[in-house]
C-alpha cells in the first residue's frame, strides 16, 4: 500500500522551488528495497487519481513507455522489459563501470584486463599484441564519455533520422 507523509515547502524549498506551501510524497515500494517517490502539488492527496503528460516530442514514445511499466509496477503486473538497451549494450556498459571503477583505484589496463577478460598474466610483447589491449582503451574511452553526459544515451531508444 502506499505511504503518505507531508512535509513543510520550507524544508523542500532549495529542491522544488515551484511548489507550493506544502507537499505530499508517497513512497512506494517496488522490491528489492527499491522506492518509487513520488512528489504530489498542494492540494492532492494519496487517493487522488494523477495523470501523466506526455510531450509530443521524438522523446514522447520513450516515455509512454516508461508510463507503461510505471504503470504495470503501481498496480502490481508484469513489468514489459525496458527496450532501450540490448543485452550486448547493458554487458558493455557494465564493463565500462568495472573497467572505469578499476582504473580510478589505480589498476592498470593490464590487470583491468585480467579481470574483465580472464586474461591471465601475459608478458609484455604479448599484452602489445593483445585484442584485449585496445578493448580495455575502449571501454575506458567509454566510461569517460558516459561521465562527460553520454549516459543520457541509456535513457533514448536510438532513432533513425
Amino acid at each position: 500500500m502506499l505511504s503518505r507523509d507531508s512535509a513543510p515547502a520550507d524544508a523542500l524549498a532549495s529542491e522544488h522551488p515551484r511548489v507550493g506551501l506544502e507537499v505530499s510524497h508517497i513512497l512506494h515500494p517496488l522490491g528489492n528495497g527499491q522506492h518509487l517517490h513520488l512528489v504530489l502539488a498542494e492540494g492532492v492527496s494519496a487517493d487522488t487519481p494523477v495523470a501523466a503528460l506526455v510531450p509530443l516530442g521524438s522523446e514522447g514514445f520513450d516515455r509512454v513507455e516508461a508510463i507503461t511499466r510505471l504503470l504495470a509496477v503501481l498496480h502490481g503486473r508484469t513489468v514489459p522489459p525496458d527496450t532501450r538497451l540490448t543485452r550486448q549494450q547493458r554487458a558493455r556498459a557494465r564493463r565500462m563501470l568495472q573497467a572505469f571503477d578499476g582504473r580510478r583505484a589505480g589498476a592498470t589496463q593490464q590487470e583491468i584486463a585480467e579481470v574483465i577478460f580472464n586474461t591471465g598474466k601475459l608478458t609484455r610483447d604479448e599484452w602489445q599484441a593483445a585484442s584485449e589491449r585496445h578493448a580495455v582503451m575502449n571501454l575506458l574511452k567509454g566510461a569517460r564519455e558516459m561521465i562527460a553526459g553520454g549516459y543520457r544515451k541509456l535513457l533514448r531508444h536510438r532513432r533513425r533520422s
